[in-house]
């Protein structure tokens, strides 16, 4: 470590994030973005690149961190905290690090804020020393996480200019003077445009319709780390034309065997549309240097980590193709983009507006103009014409493309192809709906696959879920509550159950395999229009015991959701879950459907029989058997 970041040198803050789907990330940068102002050398990384015993060497650590699945860490900072479960360590270990931590969470989860929150204890126990108390930000907040996390960076700002005051004469860095970039694009001097011949190949139509609809043959060659490449086999609609939802039944397969297991997710990186990244360059004026070679460098001399992993060694990239594969147009702003761009307009009125997106006092306005309308950032600079950004600095000012998780549908013997390749099978709902503002709103991930034709290839990260099912649990009883989409990990887990009764059958030849009843509810609106996977399901009760029980909410006057479905078989739900000792897994929509399931098995449990004879649960006993449940990883909940 170099004296200047040493307490008593400079006064020095490492920002470090655990992030799934990038919201942790981008708190983290904002965060860093106000440590700059106050004049701290600031380092922003991912937990899982620091070590724990590097801590103490910074005058402040700021930990940012999403939970995911079932109140884990994300896996960019599963390394790190593992190396602070080590037995060995003393209660000293981390003595002399002062931190604070900020959480990110969904309160539909049973384990809201878990993963900050373990955390947090964690560095108490080693001696670290916490100077703030630790926020956490909601994702079901009416006002989304700026609602938590505006108020905790207010305060936080001014505790830290009183711990640690600036020298006399020195002064925070004002809002209103422009942070320059730590990376910048260069033309390469030696380079003319690149020959559209050699750009990658992106909306080629092919002649022949055999799929219709499917127009697009594209070949990822973006080098994303700790990819698989992947072959789209199969890309079919299975909602009929006239519903209002296209969800679609994805088959991918790699050539090499790899190993997963129910709950387990694929994350796709999308590309941006053509069309937007051409409607964007005629904004910005950019046409002229669009196909032109470029690099990415750093602009100090020590150069923190690189916004986008693997860059250099992109083929020929040029503007165009930076724009296409890996930023995002379409993302729903951020307060800090509209602080970004307002210093790159000279027009008084279009940047007192910016600036009042920024003041946490309207944070309702940049609600209402940015996430209830769903605008994007695209059709943010349509509005603000004026805003003349560089196209050097274009990697400080749009967000980088996330990945996009998807749970895996298939298990046991749907993992492999005939051939011996390892398959992955999605069920995928096409977001495309339209707002308030009468706008037609599109998923950037599930439009880029809509009209992706098989023989296709993509770049896919495999990754753990938070289902995480024993074998114990897998053979034991069971209840899998799956609404719509939310049926895909829970049709693994049944192939995955179909599986191991197979493998035991083949080798205790005559001996019925000790194997739990499994319910499956499954929840959709029409059983003729959105029943996913409805064939296979005589096909597993041959093999498995399995029932099936349904709630189609508009197949009859009054609507019948899952939850009307369990108060219906209230006796059903006791005798698996209480008296048989089995698990449930809900998946689905994190809206108003986990906490109604989780009240209806409440009551199943006051009113489905007895734990004594004639002496059924109280509703406190009811509510302490399921966190009893949850505690013990009987309950697991995956919504999204």
């Amino acid at each position: 470590m170099e004296d200047s970041q040493r307490p008593g040198h400079t006064r020095s803050v490492l920002i470090l994030y655990g992030s799934e789907t990038g919201n942790a990330q981008e708190v983290a940068e904002e965060l860093g973005t106000v440590t700059e102002r106050l004049r701290f050398v600031t380092h922003v990384s991912e937990l899982n690149q620091v070590k724990p015993e590097t801590l103490s060497s910074y005058t402040i650590t700021i930990f940012v961190v999403s939970t995911t699945g079932q109140g884990d860490l994300p896996a960019n900072a599963r390394t790190f905290w593992k190396s602070l479960l080590l037995k060995k360590l003393p209660p000293t270990y981390l003595n002399g690090v002062n931190f604070a931590s900020f959480g990110l969470g969904d309160s539909s989860y049973p384990k809201f804020n878990w993963a900050v929150r373990k955390l947090y204890k964690r560095l108490l126990q080693l001696g670290a020393n916490d100077i703030y108390p630790t926020g956490e930000a909601d994702q079901q907040h009416p006002e989304g996480l700026e609602g938590t996390f505006l108020p905790w960076i207010a305060d936080f700002r001014k505790n830290l200019l009183d711990r640690h005051p600036l020298p006399p004469g020195q002064h925070p860095i004002p809002d209103d003077e422009q942070l320059p970039p730590k990376w910048i694009l260069q033309i390469k001097e030696e380079a003319t445009s690149v020959p559209v011949s050699q750009l990658p190949p992106t909306d080629q139509t092919a002649q022949i319709d055999e799929y219709p609809g499917l127009t697009n043959l594209d070949h990822d060659i973006r080098p994303l780390p700790d990819t698989l490449t992947a072959t789209l086999d199969g890309n079919r609609r299975v909602t009929p034309q006239s519903h209002w939802q296209d969800v679609r039944r994805i088959s991918l397969t790699v050539p090499e065997f790899v190993s997963y297991a129910p709950g387990d997710m694929i994350a796709i990186t999308p590309k941006t549309s053509p069309t937007d990244v051409q409607n964007l360059l005629d904004i910005t004026g950019w046409n002229d240097v669009a196909d032109r070679p470029i690099a990415l460098v750093p602009t100090q001399s020590t150069p923190s980590p690189s916004p986008i992993p693997g860059l250099d060694s992109y083929p020929n990239l040029t503007l165009r193709t930076l724009l296409t594969d890996y930023l995002d147009l379409k993302a729903i702003p951020r307060r800090s983009f509209f602080s970004t761009i307002a210093h790159y307009t000279n027009d008084e009125m279009q940047k007192e507006r910016l600036l009042e997106f920024t003041n946490p006092e309207y944070l309702d306005e940049l609600w209402d103009y940015t996430s209830r309308p769903r605008r994007s950032i695209l059709e943010v600079l349509h509005e603000f014409d004026t805003v003349k950004i560089p196209w050097q600095h274009v990697v400080s000012v749009l967000p980088v493309m996330r990945a996009r998780q998807f749970s895996i549908a298939s298990g046991g013997a749907r993992k492999r192809t005939a051939d011996g390749k390892t398959q992955f099978e999605l069920l995928i709902a096409i977001v495309k709906y339209q707002t308030v503002i009468k706008r037609i709103r599109e998923g950037v991930c599930t439009r880029y696959l809509s009209t992706l034709r098989p023989g296709s290839t993509l770049k896919i990260q495999l990754q753990p879920g938070g289902l995480k099912s024993s074998i114990q649990q897998l053979t034991g009883s069971t209840i899998l509550i799956g609404p719509g989409t939310g049926i895909a990990p829970l049709r693994s887990m049944l192939w995955e159950k179909a599986a191991l009764v197979q493998a035991y059958r083949e080798q205790n030849p005559g001996v019925e395999p000790p194997i739990g009843p499994t319910v499956l509810l499954y929840g959709g609106r029409n059983r003729n229009s959105d029943f996913f996977f409805s064939e296979e399901w005589d096909q597993l009760s041959q093999l498995i015991p399995l029932q099936v029980l349904t709630a189609f909410s508009r197949d009859q006057q009054q609507k019948i959701y899952v939850q009307d479905t369990i108060h219906q078989n209230f006796a059903l739900f006791f005798r698996l879950l209480h008296e048989l000792q089995g698990s449930v897994y809900i998946c689905g929509s994190s809206g108003r459907m986990p906490q109604a399931v989780r009240e209806a098995l409440i009551e199943a449990f006051q009113n489905g029989g007895a734990p004594v004879l004639g002496r059924p649960y109280t509703r406190s006993q009811a509510e302490e058997y399921l966190i009893s449940m949850e505690k013990s990883g009987r309950y697991k909940q995956e919504t999204w």
